[in-house]
């Protein structure tokens, strides 16, 4: 879209911003919970960021002159419906959790401290952090580049037994790949931390052997969580 002398990179791209954020009404469109109990729950939230966007120098006119180049927006809201927090605490995670049950949730340095509150809301207590992605490449930050994303634990009631493996590392460095898409080294960790547990991923895009799963775009076909390769070196085993 050509600019002209009056034009801000605002003017022109708010309208787009508009055309394709994702409302998210969660209680319409998401599925009903399982009708069963889970003593290890592994949640992604569609964190709302108030519509923050992302975007290159093609929003500065003295790089792009009358915006001539089109301009690059980009937003998590413009990929998947997003959840305020208030939305997501309408999630009955409690009435599909064990007794003694342990949460892992993903969340990002903006959103820390909602996700501690969303956990609570959950009915459970937040313990540590249990991942840390290095995702080698950064977005530009307020304050420092931003590379990473965590996965923060919770737990209710007593540690699920029996335990698994206690090797697994907290540090998992991997390339980011697709806009959202997490590394399946994660699921792993936990799947040999609690091999025998029931498990459930929460908001999930894969459809991996030993884990039900709840969300919007869950695929039919199962996917093994090890390659052979780990299967047959025993990689996962106790």
């Amino acid at each position: 879209m050509k600019g002209n002398k009056s034009s801000t990179a605002y003017s022109i791209y708010s309208k787009d911003q508009q055309l394709k954020t994702k409302i998210n009404p969660l209680l319409e469109i998401y599925p009903q919970l399982p009708n069963k109990k889970y003593d290890i729950i592994y949640a992604d939230p569609p964190w709302d960021y108030g519509g923050k966007m992302q975007y290159d120098k093609s929003t500065i006119k003295s790089e792009n002159p009358n915006f001539n180049k089109k301009i690059f927006i980009s937003s998590a809201a413009f990929k998947y419906p997003t959840l305020k927090l208030k939305d997501l605490k309408k999630l009955d995670v409690e009435s599909i959790s064990e007794d003694n049950c342990v949460l892992f949730m993903w969340t990002t340095g903006p959103q820390l401290e909602n996700s501690i509150e969303l956990g609570k809301s959950w009915g459970f207590d937040y313990k540590t952090m249990a991942f840390v992605w290095d995702k080698q490449m950064h977005n530009p930050g307020r304050y420092t580049l931003s590379q990473t994303e965590f996965v923060i634990v919770f737990k209710k009631g007593k540690f699920p037994t029996p335990r698994g493996a206690r090797n697994v590392k907290q540090l998992v460095s991997l390339k980011r790949g697709k806009h959202s898409e997490k590394p399946d080294t994660i699921i792993q960790g936990i799947t040999r931390m609690f091999p025998t547990q029931k498990k459930i991923e929460l908001f999930a895009r894969k459809n991996f052997h030993g884990w039900d799963n709840w969300g919007l775009e869950i695929p039919n076909s199962k996917i093994q969580i090890f390659s052979k390769k780990e299967m047959t070196n025993n990689l996962f085993d106790l």
